[in-house]
Parts: structure tokens; sequence; C-alpha cells
């Protein structure tokens, strides 16, 4: 298993919207290295779609129906970015500080 004996958090869903792990020590195994790039274009697509948004926002004339694609855009894009730092946060290593500290 990892170093801190967790699972670590794919970043997909299985059947149903189920979350996946992976129990590996390997971190440079195929798929350690293919959740790091699926991670990686998650970001890459949220941050796309934050300058689209900001367009979109700024464009006063902007109907409805294209707000509301934009809402669900973003909300899918915030799930996959809050499913990266908690599986980014808990492979972090956390300090052992003596009682009282």
């Amino acid at each position: 298993m990892t170093a801190q004996h967790e699972l670590r958090l794919l970043p997909w869903a299985g059947p149903e919207g189920k979350p996946c792990y992976l129990d590996t020590d390997d971190r440079e195994g195929y798929m350690s290295r293919l959740a790091d790039h699926i991670e990686a274009v998650q970001l890459g697509m949220a941050a796309e779609l934050l300058g689209q948004a900001h367009q979109v926002l700024d464009n006063e004339t902007a109907d409805l129906e294209k707000l509301r694609l934009l809402a669900a855009q973003l909300a899918g894009a915030l799930r996959d970015v809050l499913r990266v730092a908690s599986s980014r946060g808990s492979r972090l290593a956390t300090p052992d500080y003596p009682e009282g500290e």
C-alpha cells in the first residue's frame, strides 16, 4: 500500500459514480502514472473553463441557457478538482509532533 497505508483515490468514478481506489506503493507504476496524467488533464481543463467562465460572465447579454451550461460545466470541474485535492492531500506526509505542540 502507500507510504501512509492508505488507498489512493483515483481521478475517475466507477459504476454508479462510486469512487475508485488504487492499492500500490509503486508511484511509477502504470496505473499511478495514468492517474497522475488524468489529474493533470482535469486541472488543466478546469483552468481553461475558468477563463471561459470569466468571458461568459463579463458578457451582459449572455442568455440563461449559456449560463446554465456554464454552471453545469463548472460543477463538474469543481467535482474533479476536489477529488484531485482530496487524493493528493491524503498522500501528503503528516509530520509527527511531540505531544502538546
